[in-house]
């Protein structure tokens, strides 16, 4: 563990600037710092080319050489995004280098997959890359922080990311909070998230619903309900609060019966079981309110024989 940790420490300084690349790489050129220590963004600039650190070298890869990350968490890709990135590389070529690591004659992706789609989108074979030697270790770790701090990861991408890596590190959420720089409560709510049902986790992810009611819907045990709930959102555009009077409604308990209502009610079926053996034929008796003696009397029939068989009986 304390093997893992330390690792762990030296991966998330070197990622911390990754992440730093693909936000760059998808708003604008960056602008000339000058900063005490050297960060990867400041040192593999496209005018500069040089290296954040012995062994590190940026070099033009064929991307057919290059193998997806298996660690990648993002399962939805917004098109739209990608193609206006792609028509920018079109223009003005990619600003900067994905994050490789060597692996015999080809090139595993550690970071910046969004840039490498948009990259293919654009009909161009190679991409400028920053080759990087690490561990299976520090490429998963790579692979999550990067993804765990991007801000358009949705809610479920995120929080299976934060699963993902509490299990891989065997860590706890205080201690990935520490590494992260996140609060422990905000992964732990993130980390709530899959025990939604399938149908909600869907549309959550569909951004059909928000966190908010998510979040929410996390307080009704009950799984059939809660998916019904998390439709009756989606269908009539419930906000959180109406949804959380929705949920105190359900779980306020039935007023219990008073004793006089119910002694009534109780003599009231023995009447209707006594007229059905009287009559032959099933009757209902409703009463009108608490405090009067109006009400209505039912008597089934089921043919004409039935018929005459009750009309005989109340009129002898």
């Amino acid at each position: 563990m304390s093997e893992n940790k330390k690792r762990l420490g030296r991966g998330l300084n070197s990622l911390l600037s990754s992440t730093r690349i693909d936000q760059i790489a998808e708003t604008a050129p960056p602008q000339p710092q000058i900063e005490p220590t050297p960060r990867i963004t400041d040192t593999i600039a496209p005018e500069s080319r040089t290296v954040s650190r012995p062994g590190d070298y940026v070099t033009e890869l064929t991307i057919d050489k290059i193998n997806r990350n298996p660690h990648q968490p993002r399962q939805e890709w917004d098109q739209q995004k990608l193609l206006d990135l792609s028509e920018s590389i079109k223009a003005n070529g990619l600003i900067q280098p994905i994050l490789v690591r060597p692996m015999g004659d080809t090139f595993q992706l550690i970071a910046g997959e969004r840039r490498l789609r948009a990259t293919q989108m654009a009909g161009k074979d190679k991409i400028p890359a920053l080759v990087r030697d690490a561990t299976e270790e520090q490429m998963l770790e790579w692979a999550l922080v990067e993804n765990i701090h991007r801000a358009d990861l949705n809610s479920l991408e995120r929080a299976r990311a934060y699963q993902q890596y509490l299990s891989r590190f065997s860590m706890t959420q205080q201690e990935a909070a520490e590494k992260l720089g996140e609060d422990r409560s905000t992964i732990a709510n993130y980390i709530r998230l899959l025990e939604l049902t399938d149908d909600a986790r869907n549309l959550l992810a569909e951004g059909k619903i928000s966190m908010g009611h998510a979040r929410a819907l996390l307080g009704v045990p009950d799984k059939n309900a809660q998916a019904r709930l998390a439709q009756q959102v989606f269908k009539q555009h419930l906000s959180v609060r109406k949804l959380e009077q929705l949920i105190q409604q359900m779980k306020k308990p039935a007023p219990a019966p008073e004793p006089e209502q119910t002694a009534r009610q109780s003599h009231i079926h023995e009447l209707e079981q006594e007229m059905t053996r009287s009559l032959g034929s099933r009757v209902n008796i409703k009463t009108s309110g608490k405090k009067t003696h109006r009400g209505k009397i039912t008597i089934e029939f089921y043919n004409l024989d039935d018929f005459e068989n009750i009309r005989q009986k109340l009129l002898s």
